[in-house]
């Protein structure tokens, strides 16, 4: 099983934005889920460029934290 951290780096890098969109709506993280919201959002609607640029830099600082993050390992005796 992928985690969708990957899958959303994934879909990022290649620009498979419907992949990134189904990503979005199935995914249980909501911080990710928002911060693909904003990215697909500026990408499709934003006039700006350093808009679509920010979102999507804040969508990638995101992931590559999420993906450091190790859970507290629980030792049972």
């Amino acid at each position: 099983m992928i985690p969708d951290y990957d899958k959303a780096l994934y879909y990022t890098l290649w620009g498979q934005w419907d992949d990134l969109l189904v990503l979005m709506v199935r995914t249980n993280d909501d911080i990710l889920s928002k911060k693909i919201e904003q990215f697909l959002n500026a990408y499709h609607y934003s006039l700006d460029q350093t808009k679509v640029v920010d979102s999507h830099d804040t969508l990638l600082y995101y992931l590559d934290h999420a993906m450091k993050y190790n859970p507290p390992v629980v030792v049972e005796m």
